[in-house]
């Protein structure tokens, strides 16, 4: 008599713990790596990078800054990803699937932005070492692919092999596939013609676009609270995507009338709590007035909208996203045995980077009254944890 295998997701209390615990425990601890509200408070009372630099040797960071000798906003940068991308890869490496392939979907954004560097760099001649240099260590694939992009004839047959070169040895070729077949169909031309007439930006739109729904989709497949807390993460960042190309779109040829239900319209995830009412409506929007009229429907959306269209404040929309994003990760740790604590790992991180950025640079302009402009990571002074006010 054979025993019939228990059909649980990896997001199932019964085996989450058996199969990713050690990682999942790992991660966890790396939150106390994150800079505390006395951290911060500090680093906005420097004058000086050396102070900001004494002041991290208190931190995490330590290690990392310990060989530096001065620091910049841009080394400063460098240094915090390039720590941020060693945990990463040693949390991969003491995976199993689904969640290496999990952690795998994180990178294919950075690979996308960094495919997508090589391809703008190239078309405008610059040189390729250059490029490989500003591409974002999380999202690196084979340099002889890499290499390869910049070596193409301008020719037919030279953009074919540049097409079969990014479709075949990065891991987010289809995505590439999915949006050369979609655009060449509609524009009745070849590869070369698609490279040449759209815009890079638009371009990394869609395949961002197929990113979002290829990782949705996979996540939900994965159940459990995963499922729950990822969907809303990615539902989330789908219905910013398509609010930033809207916004994006006015005073662009995308805003034409044709275009609108053509090319923008292509553009918005098919996931979120903006589909399929709120992107529909965003297909007829001409201008920001307009605009504010359909998020008002969206009560999650509309108060950030507000911040938008008073504009001159102390916190832009861009601020606005960030905040609720962090929120949103934040509470991701608070609960256990789900995949979404990594990738709201990653992003937190991000943030802090930003933060660490935005206080030196601030710092280096003289501008100590823009200085606490930043959205701090497990502050106990947030607005949503209701202390410090």
């Amino acid at each position: 008599m054979s025993t019939v295998k228990p059909k649980t997701g990896t997001g199932s209390l019964e085996t989450f713990n058996i199969l990713h615990g050690f990682p999942e425990a790992l991660v966890r601890g790396m939150r106390n790596s994150f800079l505390l509200d006395s951290d911060y408070h500090h680093l906005t009372q420097c004058e000086t990078l050396e102070d900001v630099k004494l002041n991290l040797t208190e931190t995490d960071y330590s290690e990392a800054l310990a060989d530096m000798d001065s620091i910049s906003p841009p080394q400063m940068q460098s240094v915090a990803i390039q720590k941020l991308v060693t945990e990463f890869q040693y949390l991969r490496t003491q995976t199993i699937e689904p969640l290496s392939t999990f952690l795998d979907f994180i990178t294919y954004e950075y690979m996308i932005e960094n495919v997508m560097l090589l391809l703008k760099g190239t078309l405008s001649g610059r040189d390729i070492n250059e490029l490989i240099a500003q591409c974002h260590p999380l999202g690196m694939f084979k340099e002889s692919t890499m290499r390869s992009i910049p070596t193409f004839e301008n020719t037919p047959r030279g953009y074919q092999d540049l097409y079969q070169t990014v479709l075949v040895d990065t891991p987010v070729g289809p995505y590439f596939a999915m949006f050369l077949k979609e655009s060449s169909q509609l524009m009745g031309g070849e590869v070369r013609n698609v490279l040449e007439e759209v815009e890079i930006e638009i371009i990394k739109s869609s395949l961002i676009k197929y990113w979002i729904e290829d990782f949705y989709q996979f996540s939900q497949t994965l159940g459990g609270d995963t499922a729950e807390i990822m969907g809303e993460i990615l539902s989330v960042r789908a219905d910013t995507n398509a609010i930033n190309i809207t916004l994006n779109s006015f005073g662009t040829p995308l805003n034409e009338p044709a275009m609108r239900t053509s090319d923008r319209k292509r553009l918005y995830p098919a996931v979120g709590h903006l589909y399929p009412a709120g992107t529909s409506m965003l297909t007829d929007v001409s201008d920001e007035d307009e605009l504010g009229r359909v998020l008002e429907l969206f009560p999650q959306y509309a108060s950030i909208w507000n911040i938008h269209a008073a504009g001159g404040g102390d916190k832009s929309i861009d601020d606005a996203f960030y905040e609720r994003d962090v929120q949103m990760l934040e509470l991701a740790f608070e609960s256990q045995m789900h995949c979404a604590v990594f990738y709201a790992y990653v992003k937190l991180k991000e943030q802090e980077i930003r933060n660490m950025v935005w206080i030196t640079e601030c710092i280096l302009q003289q501008q100590k009254d823009e200085i606490n402009k930043f959205v701090p990571v497990f502050s106990h002074h947030a607005p949503w944890r209701g202390k410090g006010k």
